[in-house]
């Protein structure tokens, strides 16, 4: 029975680890490569943020024929555009 529960929480444990590295490394995107992925000058606002995330996710978005990998990328990159936006 403890073996069970040890074998749990270390599933458990190398799961969570997965998790967190996966979301650290899509919110890790460089400003200027969003800006590029995103197709948008230095000087964009929010909203164009916002309207080019929206304009792009609908033809990358698995749903629409697209992949999961580059939707994530699409997302990471309006998440550090818009965090870049707020701290200034």
């Amino acid at each position: 029975m403890l073996m069970r529960i040890g074998l749990v929480l270390v599933l458990a444990g190398v799961v969570y680890l997965w998790w967190r590295s996966r979301a650290v490394a899509s919110s890790a995107m460089r400003p200027g490569e969003a800006r590029q992925l995103l197709g948008l000058r230095e000087s964009a606002s929010a909203d164009e943020v916002r309207e080019a995330h929206r304009r792009l996710i609908a033809k990358v978005h698995p749903d629409a024929g697209g992949s999961a990998e580059l939707a994530t990328r699409v997302n990471a990159a309006r998440d550090a555009l818009l965090n870049e936006l707020t701290r200034r």
